[in-house]
């Protein structure tokens, strides 16, 4: 329904079925006294606005719930027809349409946003060849690369089942025995995992993704947005201070740099890897908790992203968009990262839970292009027609339509199954360690070294050695710099 607020006509107040009513701040009552009176069921717009009242919330986002969102455009700026024919990647100087929400992980809708947290990204792109969504980090890499974790991470990050309250006996013992996230939790608590600004944040593929060709040829890629603007932190204190006298500080900083019409804009690059060098590379590039060192695999920039334009309603905007990395338009594709293969179930999963059958009908997700898929009908709120007469079985010859052109596959899968977890090797240790060598020339080694015993110490002591054990492993230095920290606070480890 269309905003009546800048319309030249002035609405009638209607029931929602559009029947008018008098005064909405009315109720019908039998003796119109200032003293009460008994009210009636009969009064339709009383009914109407409490039964409303109470069902107007939908469920919240187990995880991403409190977000800033904005719609924006993507330009091409660089020639990458070679690797890939997405249609909205050709072309320099074109441009697409796009919807982001940029959110906190772990914390609740109404919590702060410039809690220590990666920040993840939802952008969807309206292509002429349907939506293409990236469900992005502000971090390179991420905690875990087996998918049957995911849900204990995240309820060790959220609240304890007994006292109701965030635990860090909790939160340490998960990555004390789950040791493959060391290098995200160097990015998290770091400065870089309390952003100032969602402006002033990168956004990271994380996954390794296929550019492809209609021939069945294919590059190995991971994308990167870097803000133009310049990364912008805050130190573990001055998040605190802000989420304490602003806790929505984030969202309202990027609403109203948009209406200033300071509108933020990223630079989009791709790392490109042949299958061959994926076979001979150093790490499993299929490790999520890995990075493609820059020096092996150059960036390459693409294109442009700007944010421009505000939602005019956040819940049907924001609340309601729904993003899943497994909407791709053909030339871009999946890899066997399984991290990535679980999230293409799990992402669309979600959204039909929150939203219903037919969410993506709503306008968020809605498809700037023809949409035609008579074999998905019915359910509740379907709003586009349900598609008419039209059959609802395959192979119809009543209603006959052109088949599209599906990207091709590019790989044979065959094998035994099996039961498999990753195991914790030397070499997950490697990449931390160049990062706290990064730390060291960046100044970050004694903010990371403080926001790390600040959280520690509230764990219990045998959790808070098996801490320190950690990270001897990447450096034993590490480990005495954060056990002299949590002993500034008065916290033994013995």
């Amino acid at each position: 329904m269309t905003s009546m607020l800048n319309s030249s006509t002035t609405p009638t107040y209607t029931t929602a079925e559009g029947n008018p009513i008098g005064d909405p701040a009315t109720a019908l009552r039998i003796n119109r006294s200032s003293g009460g009176g008994l009210l009636l069921l009969q009064d339709t717009q009383l009914i109407e606005t409490l039964a409303h009242f109470a069902r107007e919330r939908i469920p919240e986002r187990v995880v991403h719930a409190k977000a800033a969102g904005a719609f924006g455009t993507f330009t091409v700026t660089h020639d990458i027809s070679s690797i890939t024919s997405a249609r909205f990647l050709n072309g320099i100087g074109k441009k697409t349409e796009l919807l982001a929400r940029i959110s906190t992980v772990g914390p609740e809708r109404g919590s702060a946003d410039t809690a220590r947290d990666p920040r993840g990204w939802g952008i969807k792109f309206y292509t002429e060849e349907g939506n293409q969504d990236w469900v992005f980090n502000n971090t390179p890499i991420f905690f875990i690369r087996d998918p049957i974790k995911f849900p204990s991470l995240n309820r060790s990050h959220k609240r304890h089942p007994q006292t109701n309250i965030p635990d860090a006996t909790m939160y340490w013992d998960f990555h004390n025995n789950n040791q493959e996230g060391t290098h995200e939790l160097m990015h998290l608590f770091s400065d870089r995992g309390t952003p100032d600004s969602l402006r002033h944040t990168d956004a990271f593929s994380g996954h390794t993704y296929k550019f492809t060709q209609p021939d069945g040829s294919f590059r190995y890629v991971k994308m990167h947005f870097k803000t133009d603007q310049g990364t912008r932190t805050f130190t573990n204190d001055e998040a605190i201070k802000m989420a304490g006298e602003n806790p929505d500080y984030n969202v309202q900083d990027l609403f109203e740099a948009i209406e200033r019409k300071e509108y933020p804009t990223w630079t989009a690059s791709i790392q490109v890897m042949t299958p061959e060098q994926a076979e001979t590379y150093r790490w499993n590039i299929f490790d999520m908790t890995k990075v493609w060192p820059h020096a092996d695999f150059p960036l390459i920039p693409f294109g442009k992203m700007e944010l421009n334009r505000n939602p005019q309603n956040y819940f049907s905007d924001i609340e309601q968009a729904a993003f899943s990395p497994s909407n791709m338009v053909p030339g871009i594709g999946p890899t066997a990262d399984p991290v990535l293969q679980a999230r293409m179930f799990s992402y669309p999963d979600a959204a039909r839970y929150r939203l219903g059958a037919n969410y993506q009908q709503l306008p968020s997700q809605a498809p700037h292009c023809a949409v035609y898929s008579p074999y998905q009908r019915d359910g509740f709120s379907s709003i586009n027609g349900n598609y008419g007469p039209d059959p609802n079985y395959v192979r119809g010859s009543l209603r006959p339509a052109h088949y599209g052109v599906a990207d091709m596959a590019h790989d044979e899968w065959a094998g035994k199954v099996a039961a498999y977890a990753t195991e914790i090797e030397e070499d997950d240790f490697v990449q931390p360690r160049g990062m706290w060598e990064v730390f060291g020339r960046t100044g970050q080694q004694e903010a990371f070294v403080g926001n790390v015993a600040a959280h520690l110490r509230d764990a219990i002591p045998q959790v808070r050695r098996k801490a320190l054990e950690a990270w001897a492993k990447v450096d034993v230095e590490i480990a005495k710099r954060i056990e002299a920290g949590m002993e500034a606070y008065g916290v033994k480890t013995e």
